[in-house]
């Protein structure tokens, strides 16, 4: 690709590349180790509902000059923006939590030590960057640490896998009317399809209105929209493109070696991975460790600071990664006590692993409606002017949100059963 096309990857690749944070490698992790292949059709399926969604919210944020929350704020019931911000901080704050668990547990099977010590400083220097280096550095940063993800397709080429029988799964789904499985789908589509997703890749958009100083929101700068809704189609894409890809092979790892010998009881990512030694060898075994810590320092920003843009967007605060500290007080506050709480989660009785699940179920359930308020706004000419969506996006678009509501409606359909 060239040099400029590359340079201009960012919202989209980021945000792709942080959903599959080590709560997610978890996730995929057991899905793969449970039912083997046969849920590597949902990452085929996934792909383009995945993409519609985060191109709308990223419009969203390009057209208006505001992010998701901003626009809610604007446009929308104030109880509603307060509820739907409030479940998206308290999920966030869990998976946080979760997340950097895994970092401190991934760091500790790699080199031994103390993990609680090893989480602390993850969290801190997470924190430390996003408050003292500007946007502009810290984003090129993040972009060259979605290269960590591909110690996932790495992992698969040094096992043997059954190339016939994997996409066949991914082809020809295999569906199962049972609770396990059906919980399964549900974990994986709420893993790929999350809230703080459309938060952060929104806001995202506008942090680079902000920083360039000849751009503009599109409602204001109509003739720049050719490039930008372009520049956003290519990113999105290809940003949905590596996640759904990297988790592919997350899924097909744990398919090929843990399933395949039995290991089917999984939790979490640093468990996958230690149980993956035995069976893969140290050299896989060490790739999928390092890759969860560097995913996991890719994830805890963007978590972080979906959070902080969320609670920003309700009470029309200042937000923005490229203020200084004292410019935004109350935006990296925010930020601040999300990333602190969800240390502070590591250090009480909580099981993190029931955590996880609730937070997965936060998510799940907030999901559908987020999306609901999502299209009635890109839709809606009092928000986006000229720019309301095409037809493209209004049929792909109501079909994810669709499709993430009956997975809500089946979650509690197979609660408990």
């Amino acid at each position: 690709m060239p040099k400029s096309f590359l340079q201009q990857l960012g919202p989209g690749l980021i945000t792709g590349a942080s959903d599959d944070d080590p709560s997610g490698i978890g996730t995929y992790s057991q899905v793969g180790a449970q039912f083997g292949y046969a849920m590597l059709w949902t990452m085929l399926f996934s792909y383009p509902l995945m993409a519609a969604i985060q191109e709308i919210s990223a419009r969203i944020g390009r057209v208006t000059g505001h992010g998701i929350a901003g626009n809610m704020h604007r446009y929308y019931p104030r109880w509603l923006t307060y509820i739907i911000a409030g479940l998206l901080v308290i999920a966030n704050v869990i998976n946080l939590g979760a997340d950097i668990s895994a970092m401190g547990a991934a760091l500790k099977l790699l080199i031994g030590g103390s993990a609680a010590l090893y989480e602390t400083i993850f969290a801190i220097t997470c924190l430390l960057l996003q408050i003292f280096v500007p946007y502009a550095k810290y984003v090129n940063f993040l972009k060259w640490l979605t290269l960590v993800l591909f110690a996932y397709v790495a992992t698969v080429f040094v096992v043997h896998v059954p190339w016939r029988e994997a996409l066949h799964a991914t082809f020809v789904p295999s569906i199962e009317f049972k609770a396990q499985y059906l919980a399964g789908i549900i974990a994986v589509f709420g893993t790929t399809i999350s809230p703080y997703l459309f938060f952060w890749q929104a806001s995202e958009e506008v942090e680079n209105i902000e920083r360039a100083p000849n751009e503009n929101a599109l409602r204001d700068a109509p003739q720049q929209a050719p490039k930008q809704l372009g520049r956003i189609k290519a990113d999105t894409y290809i940003g949905m493109g590596i996640s759904n890809l990297i988790a592919f092979f997350i899924i097909l790892t744990a398919a090929v070696t843990l399933h395949a010998h039995g290991k089917t009881d999984i939790q979490s990512s640093a468990q996958a991975a230690e149980a993956l030694r035995p069976v893969a060898g140290e050299f896989a075994y060490a790739l999928f460790t390092a890759g969860i810590i560097g995913t996991g320092l890719l994830a805890v920003p963007v978590l972080a600071g979906s959070a902080a843009y969320a609670v920003s967007g309700v009470f029309g605060w200042p937000a923005s990664l490229e203020y200084k500290a004292l410019q935004a007080k109350r935006f990296y506050g925010v930020l601040a006590v999300a990333t602190l709480l969800g240390l502070s989660l590591d250090f009480t009785p909580i099981d993190p692993i029931k955590a996880l699940f609730w937070a997965a179920v936060i998510n799940g359930v907030l999901a559908g409606p987020v999306m609901v308020v999502i299209m009635l706004m890109a839709t809606n000419p009092a928000v986006m002017g000229q720019f309301t969506l095409s037809r493209r996006l209004r049929l792909t678009g109501w079909l994810a949100t669709a499709v993430m509501l009956i997975a809500a409606g089946s979650l509690f359909a197979t609660w408990g059963k």
